[in-house]
C-alpha cells in the first residue's frame, strides 16, 4: 500500500506542474481514487483572482445536472475532492476521462470553465466470468483441433489493462492468441498431442490472464478436460424375444415389462437408448419404452378389440450402433362389459282386460366378454304383474302373468336388469313405461250410502238444496257421471214436481215451495250413470227434511169468540185471591219453539183484579173481590209464540162479578154497546194521535212531572219496613190438550203485610162459572192481530215471579 500511495503523490505533483491556463480556462489532471478532501489545485491563483473577490462574488461551482465530485474552498481559494472518483465507473473504457464544470462570480457576473482529467491507476485485476470450465474431448480428436476459451475482463485501460494469457501444463495443448478489431484478444486452446482415454481420462489445466500495470495483476480459470471414449462397440439385447401379460383396462402408466441391452464401450458410447420400431401395428401407439428399457402403457387396452400385441424394439448407442428384439404381450380379459340390451319391439299401452301371457316387449341381450364374464341372466322388478321369459339364445320376451286393473295402477315402470356371471358381476338395465288403457268395469259410487238434507219451509222455487256426488274409478268417458232422478210419487204426485237434479253436477233443486204443515219429509232415489258402453249405474236414497218456520200465528180455541152472542165468565163477589176465573186455550200449528205459547194480559177494566198465567193462560184473581168492583169486567189477552219473529193472537174475555144471574143480566144489557165501541176505536185512535202531536210539549212536561212523582213514591215504598210474607198457590197443569208443549209452572206470590187480605183460596175449575148469554149461539175461532201491551200500574205493591219447568223429554 505504501508503493501505491507514493505513486499517487508523484502523479499529483506531475498533474499540478502540467496546469495550463488559456483564455481564462483552467485544466487539472488527477488520478482516480483520491481520498476525500485531497487538493486538486489553487484555483484563485491559477485564475489570478483575489480570495476577497471569491467571497464578495459568491463564487460557486456549477455542474449542471452532473454529480459534484469537486468542491470549492473559498477561504483558501482551492479545489478539493468532495467524493471518491472511480474512473471505471465514471467513464468505463472511454479515454480521456475528464470532469467539466464552471466557476461563477457575481458583481460583476463572471464565468470561468474548469476541466479536471481523471487518469487511470492499476486498481483492477483481470478476471474470468467463471472460475472453472469443463471440456469433453473425444480421444479420436485430430491434432490441431481448436477449442475456444473464455476471455478475461480488466476494467483498467492502457498498460493497466489486460495484456496476455498463459496456459499450464502444455503437454497436450498450447495457447494461441488472435488480436481482434476492438483491441481484445481471442484465446484458443490447440491440441498438439493425441489423447488416449485409456491412459489419462481426466486432466486439469490452468489459464492465467495478466495485465501490464506495476505491480502486475492477474486472474485465473481452471479448465477440466475429460477424454471421451471412441464408439467401437454396438449394443446387444439379453433376449431375442420378450414375453409379457397385461390385464385389460389397466391404467395409463402401467409397467408391462423391462428389456436390457449392454454396450462394451464406456461413457456416452456405452450409453444405450431404447425405442419402438415404426410399423403399422397399433401397439406402437399404446406403449412407449423409456431410457431404462421399461415398457410402459400409454393407452387403453381392450381384450374385446385385441387379445395380444407384438412390438419390435431397438437399442441404440450414442454413436448410432444398434440391436433389435421383439416383445409379445398377451391381454388378460376382465369382466368390464355389462350386458347390452336392445329392444326389438314394445307396446306403449294395453287394455286392462288383457289376457295372461300377453307379450308387451321383445328384446335381445349381448355381453362381449368371454366365458363366465359373458353369460347373462335377466330379471324384472318385483310387485309388477309381469314376468320375463327367455325364448332363445340371447332373446327375451316380457309378458303379463296376472290380471291388470287400471284403477289400481294406470301405469307401470318395468325395469329389466341383466347381470353376467363375472366376479364382480356387472349388470345393465332398461326401463319400459307401459300405460294401462281403461275399460268400463266400474260403476259410479256415491260418497254416502244415503243422504239427508234440510230445507226451511216457504223456500223459493229453484233453490239449491244440496249436492249428491258419485265417483267413477274409470277414466275419461267411462268415468263421466250423469245424475238422473228416479221416477216415484209422493201421495200420488210425481217426485219431479217436488225436486229436480242437475245431470252434470248432481245439485238438487226445489221445484216448489214447501209447507211444513202439509209435508214434513219425503224421500226419493237418484241414479248415477257413467258414459261407458254399455253404461253402468248405481242408486242412492235421498231424504229431504222440511224445517218449520214461524209462519202461523196462535189460534184461540177457548173462549170461543162470536159476534151474535155474549159469553161471560162469572166470578162471585166472595171470590178470594187466586180464584180461577177461566183459562185461555190456544194452539199453534207450527212445531218446536215456534209453537211454544205465552199469555199476557194486554188490557183489563181493572188490572189490579186479574192476572193471566204466562204459560198456561189461566186467569185468576190477584186480590179479593169486593162490593166496589164493577159487575162488568172486560179483559184482552194476547197469546204469543216463541218464533223469530214471534206471532200473536188476541182474545176478549168478559167477566161478570156477581152472586146471582139476575144481577148479571141487568148489568150485561149494555155489552152490545161494546161492539160499537170497537167500531169507533180506529177513529178515536187517530183523533188521539192528533191531540198528542198537538200537545207534545205539554205532554213532555206532564210526563216529566209524573216520572218524578213515581220515582218518589217508589223510593218511599222501597224503604218500607214492612216484612214480606211469601205465598205459594197450588200447581195447575194444562190438561185440555191444547197442542202446546206440556209444562209445570210454579207461581211465587209475594205480598206485603199491609195488603187487604193475607189468605188465598183454591180456585175452582174454570168450567163452573161460565155465563152464556145466548145458548143457541155457536163458537167460532177468530185470529186477531197483535196489539200493544198496556203498561202495568207502576205503583202496584205486588211482585210476580214465574218459573218455567219444561218437560225434559221434550226440550
Amino acid at each position: 500500500m505504501s508503493d501505491r500511495t507514493m505513486t499517487r503523490q508523484v502523479l499529483l505533483f506531475i498533474s499540478i506542474l502540467s496546469l495550463s491556463s488559456v483564455n481564462g480556462q483552467v485544466s487539472y489532471s488527477i488520478p482516480e481514487e483520491m481520498a476525500t478532501g485531497s487538493l486538486v489545485g489553487n484555483i484563485a491563483q491559477d485564475l489570478g483572482l483575489d480570495i476577497k473577490r471569491l467571497k464578495s462574488g459568491k463564487a460557486r461551482i456549477y455542474t449542471g445536472n452532473s454529480a459534484e465530485y469537486i468542491e470549492l474552498n473559498k477561504e483558501r481559494g482551492v479545489l478539493l475532492i468532495r467524493e471518491r472518483i472511480d474512473r471505471e465507473a465514471l467513464c468505463g473504457q472511454t479515454t480521456p476521462c475528464a470532469l467539466d464544470f464552471q466557476i461563477s462570480l457575481e458583481n460583476p457576473m463572471e464565468l470561468y470553465p474548469v476541466t479536471v482529467e481523471i487518469t487511470d491507476i492499476n486498481d483492477n485485476a483481470p478476471s474470468f466470468k467463471k472460475a472453472e470450465r469443463r471440456v469433453e474431448i473425444s480421444e479420436s480428436a485430430v491434432i490441431g483441433s481448436k477449442f475456444v476459451l473464455e476471455k478475461a475482463v480488466d476494467p483498467d485501460i492502457g498498460l493497466n489493462g489486460l495484456q496476455t494469457y498463459s496456459l499450464k501444463p502444455t503437454d497436450n495443448f498450447i495457447l494461441k492468441l488472435h488480436s481482434q478489431a476492438d483491441g481484445s484478444k481471442k484465446v484458443e486452446m490447440v491440441l498438439q498431442k493425441p489423447l488416449d482415454r485409456e491412459k489419462q481420462e481426466h486432466m486439469s489445466l490452468l489459464l492465467t490472464a495478466l495485465d501490464g500495470g506495476k505491480p502486475q495483476m492477474s486472474g485465473t480459470m481452471q479448465i477440466h478436460v475429460t477424454v471421451l471414449d471412441a464408439n467401437d462397440n454396438a449394443p446387444v439385447f439379453t433376449k431375442t424375444v420378450y414375453t409379457a401379460t397385461i390385464t385389460e383396462n389397466s391404467q395409463k402408466g402401467t409397467v408391462v415389462t423391462t428389456v436390457s441391452a449392454s454396450d462394451a464401450d464406456k461413457g456416452t458410447n456405452g450409453e444405450v437408448s431404447y425405442l419402438i420400431s415404426n410399423g403399422m401395428d397399433s401397439g406402437s401407439e399404446l406403449f412407449h419404452i423409456n431410457a431404462d428399457g421399461v415398457l410402459i402403457l400409454d393407452g387403453p387396452i381392450d381384450y374385446e378389440k385385441a387379445r395380444n400385441y407384438q412390438i419390435d424394439i431397438e437399442a441404440i448407442d450414442s454413436g448410432g450402433l444398434s440391436d433389435s428384439s421383439k416383445i409379445i404381450i398377451d391381454v388378460i380379459d376382465v369382466n368390464d362389459n355389462s350386458a347390452l340390451i336392445n329392444l326389438i319391439s314394445k307396446s306403449g299401452s294395453i287394455p286392462e282386460d288383457s289376457r295372461l301371457n300377453t307379450v308387451i316387449a321383445m328384446m335381445s341381450v349381448d355381453d362381449p366378454d368371454s366365458e363366465n364374464n359373458g353369460k347373462v341372466h335377466c330379471g324384472i322388478n318385483e310387485n309388477v304383474p309381469f314376468t320375463i321369459k327367455s325364448t332363445s339364445n340371447s332373446f327375451y320376451s316380457l309378458i303379463t302373468d296376472s290380471d291388470l286393473d287400471r284403477e289400481r295402477a294406470s301405469e307401470y315402470n318395468i325395469s329389466v336388469t341383466c347381470s353376467d356371471e363375472g366376479v364382480p358381476s356387472l349388470s345393465s338395465s332398461v326401463t319400459l313405461t307401459l300405460q294401462i288403457s281403461d275399460v268400463n268395469d266400474n260403476a259410479p259410487v256415491f260418497e254416502r250410502s244415503s243422504y239427508e238434507a234440510y230445507i226451511i219451509e216457504n223456500n223459493t222455487p229453484g233453490l239449491s238444496i244440496f249436492t249428491v256426488k258419485a265417483r267413477d274409478a274409470d277414466w275419461n268417458q267411462n268415468a263421466r257421471v250423469s245424475y238422473i232422478l228416479e221416477d216415484s210419487s209422493i201421495n200420488g204426485v210425481p217426485i219431479s214436481s217436488y225436486v229436480s237434479v242437475s245431470a252434470d253436477s248432481g245439485v238438487i233443486h226445489a221445484v216448489r215451495s214447501f209447507d211444513y204443515e202439509h209435508i214434513k219429509d219425503f224421500q226419493f232415489h237418484v241414479k248415477a250413470q257413467d258414459g261407458g258402453s254399455p253404461p253402468l249405474s248405481s242408486n242412492v236414497t235421498v231424504k229431504i227434511m222440511i224445517q218449520d218456520q214461524n209462519d202461523n200465528a196462535p189460534q184461540v180455541l177457548y173462549p170461543v169468540q162470536t159476534s151474535s152472542s155474549l159469553v161471560a165468565e162469572m166470578v162471585p163477589r166472595s171470590a178470594d185471591v187466586g180464584y180461577l176465573v177461566t183459562k185461555v186455550v190456544a194452539v199453534d200449528v207450527d212445531s218446536g219453539q215456534n209453537a211454544w205459547l205465552s199469555y199476557k194480559l194486554q188490557k183489563a177494566t181493572d188490572r189490579a183484579l186479574f192476572e193471566v198465567g204466562l204459560q198456561n193462560g189461566e186467569i185468576r184473581t190477584i186480590r179479593q173481590v169486593n162490593d166496589k168492583d164493577a159487575v162488568k169486567q172486560r179483559l184482552i189477552v194476547v197469546v204469543e209464540d216463541n218464533g223469530q219473529p214471534s206471532r200473536s193472537a188476541t182474545v176478549n174475555v168478559n167477566v161478570a162479578v156477581a152472586d146471582s144471574f139476575p144481577e148479571v143480566l141487568s148489568e150485561f144489557t149494555d155489552f152490545t154497546h161494546d161492539k160499537e165501541y170497537n167500531d169507533n176505536l180506529t177513529f178515536y185512535l187517530v183523533l188521539a194521535l192528533a191531540v198528542v202531536s198537538f200537545l207534545f210539549i205539554t205532554c213532555l212536561v206532564v210526563i216529566i212531572s209524573v216520572k218524578i212523582y213515581r220515582w218518589r213514591q217508589s223510593r218511599v215504598l222501597y224503604h218500607s219496613n214492612l216484612p214480606v210474607i211469601p205465598y205459594y198457590p197450588p200447581r195447575y197443569a194444562d190438561t185440555l190438550g191444547t197442542g202446546t208443549l206440556q209444562h209445570v209452572y210454579n207461581y211465587e206470590v209475594c205480598r206485603t203485610t199491609d195488603s187487604r187480605k193475607s189468605d188465598c183460596q183454591f180456585a175452582r175449575p174454570c168450567s163452573q162459572n161460565v155465563l152464556i148469554m145466548d145458548p143457541s149461539s155457536t163458537g167460532t175461532m177468530q185470529r186477531m192481530q197483535n196489539e200493544q201491551n198496556i203498561l202495568d200500574e207502576p205503583d202496584s205493591p205486588i211482585e210476580w215471579k214465574t218459573t218455567l219447568q219444561a218437560d225434559p223429554t221434550l226440550m
